[in-house]
């Protein structure tokens, strides 16, 4: 993998291909396919939000790991569980590079202490696969935490290669709308204050707190900050990459368990994002997930309490949207010449329909001009 000048990663080919490999990368590859094979599925089909066994509010039950985290540590606390009690070597997980405190960089989890340092969301490009064919060779098994399309990825690799069930016990993602650009991190050091990156010695763009706060530390001491809601709604959003918007698997679907936000709203249903103890929404997908979660909270890692299916929408309506602006999207790439991605099992046309035909119309039409406009140029 290496970054583009666009600021985004992306794989580089080290030698000639075979057609068998080829076609491996074509049915794999969450950017040219994502799929569900119904005969697999363990649990009742939502139409918008999955695979699905049980919906939770939690935390970690550890104050520290709960203000550390972003939404408050409920994944972080499964993990530590997890190595604790033996059911898993090691963790794959996304975390800060320590030479460079403003790039992701693929992080092996052994004990609570690294999972404490990986945990807090990192808006910008990651790859946690990266290594997927020598770790699926080495000894241990590993649990593995990524992105909805990186856990897609492994888990249709999975059908075609008895490794990864083998050394894989579990896969955990977390809900995600979209990954931005290392541009935008420049863009938002930039709107904080801060000319020279190379002088940054720590950053977060978000967690100590609830949502917490993008906060950059200098070598000199300095501390600059900014609301996760300027943060993210303002200025990372705006760089996100083209796959990612039409994109119809933003909460982990493929996962063993996917947690998110648990936002509090106000009395219009939308969410609030004052400061306040962390809870993470919880989703459980497959049974071994929902066995999971009870163990946690058995051992006293996690601490959870009930929530209705109706109420995540307004916990995530970005994610309760999502899947009913694909199709309109797609076709607007259809219309304009654009290799599209294949999907199936994701129940696209229900919630399009769900959505109408001026919303459609709407995100047709924006599509359409963006592609329009990029013609001749590769799409970020």
């Amino acid at each position: 993998m290496r970054e583009t000048p666009q600021g985004f990663l992306r794989p580089i080919c080290l030698r000639p291909t075979s057609s068998e490999e080829e076609s491996l990368f074509d049915a794999v590859c969450p950017g040219a396919r994502i799929a569900h094979e119904p005969s697999n599925l363990e649990a009742d089909y939502h139409p918008v939000w999955g695979p699905l066994i049980e919906t939770r509010l939690g935390w970690s039950s550890d104050p520290a790991l709960r203000r550390n985290a972003s939404s408050g540590g409920a994944l972080s606390a499964i993990l530590t569980h997890l190595l604790a009690s033996g059911e898993a070597d090691y963790v794959v997980q996304n975390a800060a590079d320590r030479t460079s405190p403003i790039r992701n960089a693929l992080t092996i989890s052994t004990g609570a202490e690294d999972v404490f340092r990986a945990a807090g969301s990192r808006y910008a490009p990651s790859s946690p696969l990266q290594d997927i064919g020598a770790r699926l060779d080495a000894p241990g098994r590993f649990v593995f935490v990524g992105k909805p399309c990186d856990v897609a990825g492994l888990r249709q690799l999975a059908r075609h290669d008895p490794r990864v069930d083998a050394k894989v016990p579990y896969m955990i993602a977390f809900m995600c709308a979209g990954v931005p650009s290392y541009r935008g991190t420049s863009a938002l050091l930039k709107a904080m204050g801060i000319e020279d990156e190379s002088a940054v010695t720590a950053f977060r763009y978000r967690g100590d707190g609830w949502p917490g706060f993008a906060t950059a530390v200098m070598a000199d001491g300095r501390k600059f900050t900014m609301n996760y809601d300027t943060s993210w709604g303002t200025i990372l959003n705006r760089h996100l990459q083209f796959r990612c918007k039409i994109c119809p698997d933003g909460i982990g679907e493929f996962a063993d368990i996917v947690c998110a936000d648990g936002w509090h709203c106000d009395d219009q249903g939308n969410p609030l994002f004052d400061e306040q103890d962390g809870r993470s929404l919880l989703i459980t997908r497959t049974g071994k997930g929902e066995a999971l979660v009870g163990r946690a909270v058995a051992a006293g890692s996690l601490v959870t309490e009930p929530t209705q299916i109706s109420q995540i929408a307004h916990m995530q309506p970005f994610q309760a949207r999502r899947k009913g602006l694909v199709l309109s999207r797609v076709g607007a790439m259809v219309l304009t010449g654009r290799r599209r991605p294949r999907f199936a099992g994701l129940a696209l046309a229900d919630n399009a329909r769900k959505l109408g035909m001026k919303e459609n119309l709407r995100s047709f039409l924006g599509t359409l001009r963006r592609l329009v406009a990029g013609i001749g140029k590769p799409l970020s």
